[in-house]
């Protein structure tokens, strides 16, 4: 789950970590008292989307008149961005963040994630902010520090000091102040259930202050029963409908460019079919796992949302009966296929308990069902159908 620059920033905040002042905006109206509000003579109207790259798209700009803060508010608010994170469709703007400006001095970057290959959570750190972090992965990945962090020992004074040193902060006030930062953001990832935690630019003012400008925070959702202070800042304008729609079913779902629908059961299998899609030239529309306690219901729902993207060209279903039987799921694919009217190829492997009942179901309900007798049968023909060859 993710949330807004403004949320991240409030959190950060309530944790002691120092971030400029700033005020939420949805109307024109709204972003000028803002900003009269926070004084001065420069501010930063920002877009509030749940994506980054927001500067290169327009959708951050620097005010240094009222005028310039209703101009810019008025050129943002309502606007599409695209950015590398948002896809060909963009995001629309819906709210703004008017914020305080500030002297920098330097930019850096900071970033903590679980690094799976240790198994332990790992602290980042570069000279190089204010700019992408995958960039300067690639072109100069030795500007970025990595420390994992050992769970028995936890955020020691070293791992604040190795992060601050190696990226040229030397002034011993300021390698303080930076390190406080660094464990303020590590306890903030460990106390929420974060899945990421970014900071791009933190910077260094004129002032010596080592402050936040910029906060991502991705909260892992299996963990958001410990946290419904931060469920309530869910933001489900910026989520895709399909998404959730499957999740009040307990389905699954992600919506991928593909023309090929997928309907799988096991997160494995789902990830295998989409891998031999691939093998064969074909692309898979979505991941969707109906899960080992689907009912004839939850299948007509996951039909539902394979079937309401209209680049959907095909449907391959694929099904393990261990847990979940074959004959349910052949009868969820017959109710589903009649009640819905699937008018696209419908390319069916099933293998596992009650296998043979649950082809003579699929073989008796007079649908035009392609079926298939392996995955690798099941993806080539889901291939030929999008092109009319089946």
């Amino acid at each position: 789950m993710n949330v807004h620059e403004y949320q991240a920033k409030d959190l950060m905040r309530n944790m002691g970590l120092k971030v400029l002042n700033g005020h939420v905006a949805k109307t024109v109206e709204e972003a000028v008292e803002g900003a009269k509000k926070l004084g001065g003579n420069i501010w930063v109207v920002k877009a509030q989307i749940h994506a980054g790259g927001r500067g290169k798209a327009g959708g951050v700009k620097l005010a240094k008149s009222l005028d310039e803060v209703k101009l810019h508010a008025e050129d943002i608010l309502g606007k599409t961005l695209v950015t590398h994170q948002t896809g060909p469709e963009g995001k629309k703007v819906l709210t703004l963040l008017i914020e305080e400006g500030c002297e920098i001095e330097h930019e850096y970057y900071a970033g903590v994630v679980l690094d799976r290959a240790t198994g332990k959570v790992t602290m980042m750190a570069s000279s190089e902010g204010g700019v992408e972090i995958e960039t300067v992965a690639e072109e100069t990945p030795e500007k970025i520090i990595k420390v994992a962090i050992d769970p028995a020992a936890g955020f020691t004074p070293f791992v604040a000091r190795k992060l601050a040193y190696g990226i040229g902060i030397k002034d011993k006030e300021e390698v303080k102040e930076a390190s406080k930062f660094f464990k303020g953001l590590y306890d903030l990832y460990v106390k929420y259930d974060c899945s990421a935690a970014e900071i791009n630019p933190l910077v260094k003012t004129k002032q010596g202050e080592i402050l936040a400008l910029d906060a991502k925070l991705n909260f892992d959702p299996n963990a958001l029963f410990r946290h419904p202070e931060v469920e309530e800042l869910r933001d489900i304008t910026e989520e895709s409908e399909k998404e959730l729609e499957a999740g009040k079913h307990g389905l699954s779902y992600i919506e991928l460019d593909g023309n090929i629908g997928c309907l799988v059961n096991g997160a494995g299998l789902a990830m295998g079919t989409m891998d031999i899609i691939k093998l064969h030239g074909g692309e898979p529309a979505n991941f969707l796992d109906v899960g080992g306690g689907a009912t004839k219901e939850t299948v007509t729902e996951a039909f539902k949302i394979i079937l309401s993207d209209d680049n959907v060209k095909a449907i391959l279903v694929n099904i393990f009966g261990g847990i979940m039987k074959c004959d349910i799921i052949a009868e969820g694919i017959v109710a589903a296929a009649k009640e819905l009217g699937v008018k696209v190829p419908l390319v069916v492997r099933l293998e596992g308990t009650n296998v043979a009942l649950g082809k003579k179901i699929l073989n008796e309900s007079d649908l035009a069902i392609i079926a298939a007798d392996d995955l690798g049968d099941a993806a080539k023909k889901a291939v030929e159908a999008t092109k009319g060859e089946a």
